[in-house]
């Protein structure tokens, strides 16, 4: 019953800023690395950032110095700050978590449902 439910897509202009959530529910017992993917059109699913439990964090090249991915563990959620927003940062954009569920010795890996930010003119 673990699900991420992200929000904060939407159409905005080059230069202009987003901020994307990934919020976890369920019978979770602990969140693990979490990360950011985006996938444009005609292209693979490429890796945004990368954000551990203790707040460590690893960018893309293409999105270094622009983008701030932090978390509150408390709420069970991720943020993914965008600035300065490119034509070429249009993509749907996916969060996922490494969760370990109630009664559960292991983990696994959960994706949200993506969110389409388009940068457009």
């Amino acid at each position: 019953q673990v699900q991420l439910v992200e929000s904060g897509g939407g159409l905005v202009q080059p230069g202009g800023s987003l901020r994307l959530s990934c919020a976890a529910f369920g019978s979770i017992f602990r969140i693990n690395v979490m990360g950011w993917y985006r996938q444009a059109p005609g292209k693979q699913r490429e890796l945004v950032a990368i954000l551990t439990r203790g707040g460590t964090t690893n960018y893309a090249d293409s999105v270094k110095g622009r983008f701030t991915t932090s978390r509150d563990n408390a709420k069970n959620t991720a943020y993914l700050q965008m600035n300065s927003l490119k034509p070429e940062d249009t993509a749907v954009y996916y969060c996922n978590a490494a969760i370990q569920r109630v009664g559960q010795v292991g983990e696994r890996t959960y994706w949200g449902q993506g969110t389409q930010v388009t940068v457009s003119s």
